[in-house]
């Protein structure tokens, strides 16, 4: 049975989470601050992550990285829960290494929504071949790794697979929306492209720190594209 840990200070929103999945079969944890989603994790590893960004003591964000550092927690899908809507709240939350958000009040139909769709990408990752290698780009989907000029750098699960994404559709200009579709699987005209954005910056910044050459093309008024 899928796992789901869920964590948020407000007992009422965390128990109205937890019996909206229990509902649709999933296995529930429950914890209402970062050190007991810690030990949550250690217990067992969830197979999706929902967390609050608001809370005191260690914030979500502040917890989110913390986990990213840990190679343990490098490809959970964590999706964050949060009523900080404002563009640069959800950028830094993305920047963290969170996967998707959905911002407070929200409707439960889009919360199983993008949880079924986190999930559903999950599961499409472990059936992709092995290695994908593009001119000096090589990704590995078994380690979630990709090496640059003989340097390999972790991805969360949400980079590797937009990586893997334009390296399969090399010379092509990829639009934010298009790429909302195709790798967030977003019905058309919904979603942030803030979201894109955050993930092609974070993505940069590792693949092309101290690389002898620049990667990932942002062709102005239309998109993204890696080019042979």
């Amino acid at each position: 049975m899928t796992h789901i840990l869920a964590v948020d200070d407000d007992n009422e929103v965390l128990e109205t989470v937890g019996r909206v999945l229990r509902h649709e079969d999933y296995e529930v944890s429950l914890a209402s601050s970062a050190a007991q989603a810690v030990v949550q994790l250690e217990k067992r590893l969830p197979d999706l992550m929902i967390l609050d960004v608001i809370m005191p003591e260690v914030d979500g964000v502040t917890l989110c990285r913390q986990l990213r550092r840990d190679t343990r927690y490098i490809t959970l899908p964590i999706l964050f829960l949060t009523a900080k809507g404002g563009t640069e709240d959800i950028v830094t939350g993305l920047d963290a290494g969170a996967d998707d958000y959905v911002v407070k009040p929200f409707e439960l139909a889009e919360l199983r929504a993008r949880i079924t769709a986190l999930l559903r990408r999950g599961k499409r990752d472990r059936t992709t071949e092995n290695v994908l290698q593009l001119n000096d780009l090589r990704l590995d989907s078994d380690t979630y790794q990709v090496s640059v000029d003989e340097n390999s750098v972790q991805l969360t699960s949400t980079e590797y697979r937009l990586l893997r994404y334009l390296m399969e559709h090399p010379n092509q200009a990829l639009s934010p929306g298009h790429l909302l579709q195709a790798v967030w699987e977003y019905p058309p005209n919904t979603g942030d492209p803030d979201l894109v954005r955050a993930h092609v910056r974070n993505l940069r910044a590792k693949i092309e720190k101290g690389a002898r050459r620049k990667y990932i093309r942002t062709i102005h008024g239309v998109g993204y594209m890696i080019s042979t």
